[in-house]
């Protein structure tokens, strides 16, 4: 029987959203070559992962979604859409890279925009799973709280705060520590994944 329980998470989701809003807006540049930069969608409804094709908001951990400018993933029109971080979003996103695509937009959950659940199975700790598109923030603006004792769906995860402060106290209650988002490259990542 699994146990539920809840953080606080007070923070006020008209304050993420334009947060989001006014990062989203300052992406595009200045000029004649300004690019309207999507906002974030709403991932349930049963879409299937780009990169493992699990269906989201079955499991738990944080959710990504990916603008690309000039391409889009097989299947569906822009963006491409992950139910992990650690095995999805990030590992799919550099491999696009290495093939010259070019994101617009990347958006991951926030959980400190988000009351999220901690719940707890068969021994292990696992964070609740948010799709609604107010639920997402641009993962370049996040802390991500990494080697902690909670796992998303498909283990170790990458979990993501924009708020500096959520994530240290996340990270402390946790046993993890944190990483910015220029820190994930493939070769962290491979070494962070290797240790599981």
């Amino acid at each position: 029987m699994s146990k539920t329980y809840r953080t606080r998470r007070n923070l006020l989701k008209a304050v993420g959203i334009g947060a989001v809003t006014g990062v989203a807006g300052c992406l595009g540049g200045g000029g004649a070559d300004d690019e309207q930069i999507p906002e974030p969608i709403d991932l349930s409804g049963g879409k299937q992962d780009d990169a493992g094709g699990m269906i989201i908001g079955d499991h738990f951990g944080p959710n990504g979604q990916i603008f690309y400018r000039d391409n889009s993933p097989d299947g569906h029109d822009n963006p491409a859409w992950f139910h992990t971080l650690s095995m999805g979003l990030f590992p799919y996103h550099f491999d696009r890279e290495r093939q010259g695509w070019k994101a617009l937009a990347i958006y991951v959950t926030d959980y400190s925009t988000v009351e999220y659940d901690l719940v707890e199975e068969a021994g292990e700790t696992f964070i609740s799973t948010h799709t609604a598109a107010d639920t997402f923030g641009d993962a370049t603006e996040m802390t991500y709280v990494v080697n902690s004792d909670v796992h998303g769906g498909m283990g170790k995860e990458l979990h993501p705060f924009s708020s500096v402060d959520d994530a240290a106290s996340f990270a402390s209650e946790h046993d993890g520590s944190t990483v910015s988002h220029d820190e994930i490259t493939r070769e962290w990542l491979s070494s962070y994944l290797s240790r599981m």
